[in-house]
């Protein structure tokens, strides 16, 4: 039996069982899967077959092993929507006030998948609302956690020097909520990106929707840099996380984790928790200590 070479491509782009694959030359390929579940996201590198004489269409055959994963989830379902990251690059706002749930869900899932995550802090041509949101990103700082300060519309030069050195290599992808300026932030570093979208939606016939899914950007024409633009990250999956698993993934939780007087303590109401004996002598803080707590109970509660 003759044996079938495949090419190899990367994901840009998905929606549904259909994908964009970019070949090694820049060529951008529509390809399905085969069957009813597709296990690609956008940066896999995988191996793929023409389907079609003008060598415009192929179907996936292979997706090669990844260096890590992340996933979204909504109330029902938990899904991988991207993979082989560099860096995480987490958007906050000075306005709106950022949830601190949401970003302690992105940061755990980083550590858990083993990739450097970065907190970006927009806005701060904000006097007022920058110096709260500093306090509020205090922890998070004395965590080990960089934070970059900028003024995506307001300062647009001073922003994309800024951000130019940190992106220059490697996959970058950028998660934030509505408003904090995650569309500047991508349209300022991919001036061509809402172009991009267009022309993704009229290939995979996906409309508006695709919009709403994971996008590829290459930063650079030697395509060395790449900025992946993802859904809000109200949707942040961490059901890959073993709920007696979730306080080491805390920085500031991980020094206190084996002092506790139960080997089985859950950092609740246990006499001899050395985690909540930091978090009273303030070493945690009390509204990280309830995020702990509201999400232990959820991935206690919900299990794929």
């Amino acid at each position: 039996m003759q044996r079938i070479e495949l090419d190899t491509g990367l994901v840009i782009a998905g929606h549904g069982r259909h994908y964009i694959v970019e070949t090694p030359e820049g060529r951008e390929i529509q390809c399905s899967t085969r069957g009813k579940k597709s296990e690609c996201v956008v940066g896999d590198r995988v191996r793929w077959q023409v389907t079609d004489s003008r060598g415009d269409a192929g179907v996936i055959e292979a997706v090669e092993p990844r260096r890590n994963l992340l996933y979204r989830q909504d109330e029902w379902k938990t899904k991988s929507f991207a993979a082989n990251l560099d860096r995480l690059l987490v958007l906050v706002a000075a306005e709106p006030v950022f949830s601190e749930s949401q970003l302690t869900r992105a940061l755990i899932a980083a550590e858990h998948a083993g990739i450097r995550a970065r907190i970006l802090l927009n806005k701060i041509d904000l006097p007022e609302a920058a110096q709260a949101a500093r306090a509020r990103l205090a922890p998070y700082v004395a965590m080990g956690y960089e934070v970059i300060e900028v003024a995506l519309k307001a300062r647009r030069d001073d922003a994309r020097a800024c951000l130019g050195p940190l992106l220059a290599d490697g996959a970058t992808l950028v998660l934030g909520p509505s408003g904090t300026g995650k569309s500047t932030l991508v349209n300022l570093l991919v001036p061509d990106a809402a172009a991009q979208v267009g022309e993704i939606s009229s290939a995979l016939n996906s409309g508006r929707h695709t919009t709403t899914h994971t996008r590829w950007y290459w930063l650079d024409k030697a395509h060395a840099a790449a900025l992946i633009d993802s859904p809000g990250f109200q949707e942040f999956g961490l059901r890959q996380v073993p709920a007696a698993e979730l306080a080491g993934w805390m920085p500031d939780f991980a020094p206190h984790l084996g002092g506790c007087r139960f080997a089985n303590c859950t950092h609740d109401h246990e006499p001899g928790c050395a985690v909540l004996a930091a978090r009273d002598r303030g070493e945690i803080s009390a509204t990280r200590h309830r995020i702990y707590l509201e999400l232990r109970e959820e991935l206690t509660r919900t299990r794929w």
